[in-house]
């Protein structure tokens, strides 16, 4: 829902005037009109605030309708990536250096690039088998020294 129809809607929802939201949130009544109708591209975040305090809301409510991010919607983007990387991955990578971690993605992406060649890839079911295949590919190799 666009910011001007959650606004309007919360307010209809609390029986209040747009003069009354106005006052009560000290923001214009012309520019509270102008929220409602979409005509403010980028209200600020202190605005959006006064307007949800005034109405007695969350203020994530408002600044999600304006696009801003809030802890909800990071929290949401990080839980949908964070269960799509396996959590002993994660904890490895975490523990190596920033370094380390640009080369083993370099390593990782020659790799992906050279199976991506045509090459039938390895049966998935056996991760082994996959892992020794591709280091074939890649040359070889069967250590990799970060």
């Amino acid at each position: 829902m666009k910011l001007g129809d959650r606004i309007r809607n919360l307010r209809d929802k609390n029986e209040l005037t747009q003069g009354q939201l106005a006052q009560s949130s000290s923001v214009s009544q012309g520019y509270l009109s102008q929220l409602e109708n979409g005509e403010v591209k980028n209200p600020s975040a202190a605005v959006l605030l006064r307007v949800a305090q005034a109405m007695n809301i969350d203020p994530d409510d408002l600044f999600e309708a304006a696009g801003y991010p809030t802890v909800r919607t990071l929290r949401e983007a990080y839980e949908r990536y964070e269960s799509t990387v396996d959590e002993e991955l994660l904890g490895y990578l975490a523990s190596l250096p920033r370094e380390k971690q640009r080369r083993l993605l370099s390593l990782l992406q020659g790799i992906e690039q050279v199976l991506a060649e045509g090459e039938p890839a390895a049966d998935p079911a056996d991760e082994k088998g996959e892992a020794a295949t591709a280091a074939a590919r890649a040359g070889g190799l069967t250590k990799v020294s970060l």
